[in-house]
């Protein structure tokens, strides 16, 4: 092999990250799969499946159809059916009795891994340090996975997190974000375990984040027009139940947003470190994702006591996303649809 050859080769695994996504795979989280396997410098090596916005074994099969869709055939693995503590609460209403704003995809042709996804997430980390891990579900498989083997943590280059909003509102209670409120215990087990948390919150996609007609229609036309109708089509419901009962003005797609900060981490133009820990005693503020946005626990006064086991840990235990850039955002949507 030549010098020219070896070089290339070295420069092409440099730019090429790897990743795992960890999904409760329905509509946007399936556009999410979707910019992370189209994406030339991403090399998803595996994603694993946990029981959220539908049953586990749709939200497995529509992830196997995404992968096809994509031209791929990354592994599949299935875990946790439920939470760790909490009866399941599925995302219907949202995204529609099959996941996929009930456009009831033929079923895909690749199968799922015999594997449970919590050894193929300790498997894949401890092989990959520097990895990326994605959640964009409930975090039961990642909870079990690191209460398992709490030494993948330092291979963890980035942990990405769908999940939570940062002092403001919810969108499954005034106080929190479905993610996170469906499995609150999972979710406190990884805001401590030491993972590189960046929390990259529903309220993220709102607003100007919103896809607006005129881009719904561009992204109809894109070149790949079977990627750009897919985009839209399996988050028809959503789009009609965020205008309509969140108010927002467009479409929603929360876990792609996550997606291209985890792709483009300068998507977010303001983030800082905090402590945040997750609420699962309160009645009202259950999966509350708590920002000490001021900072305040530091200073150890009896009213902040509760913080102190998390504090003592180390530094602050997250990176908050407060801001992105929605251009950015949405153009990296668009480059997907164009590959």
């Amino acid at each position: 092999m030549d010098l020219i050859s070896t070089l290339s080769i070295c420069l092409e695994d440099t730019l090429t990250r790897k990743m795992i996504i960890d999904t409760d795979t329905a509509s946007d989280d399936a556009v999410a799969l979707m910019m992370a396997l189209m994406n030339p410098d991403i090399d998803v090596l595996a994603i694993t499946i946990v029981a959220g916005n539908v049953p586990l074994q749709q939200a497995s099969i529509n992830a196997r159809y995404t992968v096809r869709l994509c031209g791929q055939s990354i592994p599949v693995f299935e875990g946790a059916d439920r939470p760790l503590q909490r009866a399941a609460y599925r995302a219907e209403f949202f995204h529609g009795a099959d996941g996929m704003g009930d456009m009831h995809y033929p079923a895909p042709d690749l199968p799922v891994e015999d594997k449970p996804a919590v050894d193929a997430l300790i498997e894949t980390i401890q092989a990959n340090p520097g990895i990326i891990l994605v959640t964009l579900g409930p975090m039961t498989n990642i909870a079990n996975a690191v209460s398992k083997a709490p030494e993948i943590v330092k291979n963890v280059g980035r942990c990405v997190v769908m999940g939570g909003v940062a002092c403001t509102v919810g969108n499954i209670t005034p106080a929190a974000e479905y993610n996170i409120w469906c499995d609150p215990e999972a979710a406190r087990i990884c805001f401590h375990s030491g993972l590189p948390i960046e929390m990259v919150g529903w309220e993220l996609c709102r607003g100007e984040a919103n896809l607006s007609e005129a881009e719904i229609d561009r992204l109809k036309q894109a070149s790949n027009t079977v990627l750009g109708e897919f985009v839209v089509d399996c988050n028809r419901i959503g789009y009609q139940v965020n205008r309509e009962m969140l108010g927002d003005p467009g479409m929603a797609l929360p876990d792609p947003v996550a997606m291209a900060v985890a792709i483009d981490p300068s998507i977010c133009t303001r983030k800082s470190k905090h402590y945040v820990d997750i609420e699962c005693q309160g009645e009202l503020t259950r999966g509350m994702t708590v920002v000490d946005q001021l900072n305040i626990t530091d200073g150890g006064d009896e009213n902040v006591s509760m913080w102190q086991p998390l504090v003592k840990q180390g530094p602050a235990n997250a990176t908050v996303c407060w801001e992105i850039d929605a251009v950015r955002w949405k153009a990296l949507l668009e480059q997907s649809v164009q590959q």
